[in-house]
């Protein structure tokens, strides 16, 4: 009977297993879930946790192991340096802001009678209006058009994008504030309104290294986000690219 040496065999598990503290991992923004699992898939080395902005650069700053992060606000982005805890942040695609609802619902014109009764008594999906980057644009657009005062009563706020989009699909609620891009993912659900760029700050998504971050290749992550394949890849997906902004598509 022939002996197995057990250093060998943990030497030979040791070598075959991914070891997860070697891999990068990147803390992105809900809505760019499509894509970048996609941009990722042929990098079995990368790990992406998803989350809401807020949420995640609330985790960086107390000190989560990120390397990179990639966040839909330039707020938010922009508090992320003040802190000192990430390098040199760079933007790579954009948004826009639509009202999103089922399928066979006509649209709605963004005055506060349509609004209203087009939510029949319901409420209004939308992300934390104080941290959520969709939830901050869509306050501001709704209050640039005069119709928070009316609609507020009546908004259930969510911890992120997907979860707003995610009660509108689901019926729990007839309307929701999201992101373009979001809608593509859920085949009963329709634009029902686009909130006029006028109506709230730029939708922009940033991308930059955690500063503690000692992995050799978060620098190159960050960068390839400006490349042109995975700028084809966010275009693809509905997002404005930066050879293609909003207001060119």
């Amino acid at each position: 009977m022939m002996w197995l040496n057990p250093i060998a065999i943990v030497c030979a598990l040791m070598a075959a297993t991914p070891i997860w503290a070697d891999d990068l991992l990147v803390f992105a923004a809900a809505s760019l879930k499509g894509p970048l699992d996609k941009i990722v898939a042929e990098m079995p080395e990368v790990r992406v946790s998803y989350a809401g902005s807020g949420t995640l650069a609330r985790q960086v700053q107390q000190g989560a192991p990120a390397d990179v992060v990639l966040l839909a606000s330039d707020a938010w982005m922009g508090a992320l340096v003040d802190s000192g805890v990430v390098d040199d942040p760079i933007d790579f695609a954009g948004n826009r802001l639509v009202l999103v609802g089922q399928s066979k619902m006509a649209s709605v014109t963004l005055d506060a009678p349509s609004v209203l009764a087009a939510l029949d008594g319901g409420r209004l999906a939308m992300g934390f209006t104080a941290s959520v980057p969709a939830g901050i644009y869509g306050k501001e657009a709704l209050v640039s058009l005069g119709l928070w005062a009316d609609v507020a009563p009546h908004v259930a706020e969510v911890d992120n994008v997907r979860a707003a989009l995610a009660l509108v699909a689901r019926g729990e609620t007839p309307l929701g504030v999201v992101y373009a891009t979001d809608v593509r993912v859920v085949p009963d659900l329709a634009v029902v309104a686009v909130f006029p760029d006028s109506s709230h700050d730029d939708v922009s998504y940033w991308a930059a290294k955690v500063s503690a971050s000692d992995h050799p290749g978060a620098a190159g992550f960050v960068a390839r986000m400006q490349s042109t394949e995975v700028q084809l890849i966010l275009r693809g997906a509905g997002f404005c690219a930066i050879e293609a902004p909003c207001e060119a598509q």
